[in-house]
């Protein structure tokens, strides 16, 4: 069986609080009081899943990406 890679998103809750989201779920997969506590799931959930966690300011945009896959190493550019 394939496992699938979904990137993290750390994003804030329409009912306050953060969420974590799996790219292209419609359903959080966990649920925080603070930011941190959030970011910590997401890094939990992205270290098993070999995948990125991508932390969004309360207002959507994208501030931060951690990545915990298989990156290439030296990176291209």
């Amino acid at each position: 069986m394939i496992s699938v890679k979904k990137n993290q998103h750390v994003t804030p809750h329409r009912d306050g609080g953060w969420q974590v989201k799996g790219a292209g779920n419609d359903r959080a997969t966990a649920r925080a009081n603070t930011q941190a506590e959030a970011i910590a799931r997401a890094t939990e959930i992205a270290r098993n899943q070999r995948s990125e966690v991508v932390i969004h300011r309360e207002n959507g945009q994208i501030r931060d990406k951690n990545s915990y896959g298989n990156d290439r190493y030296p990176p291209r550019g």
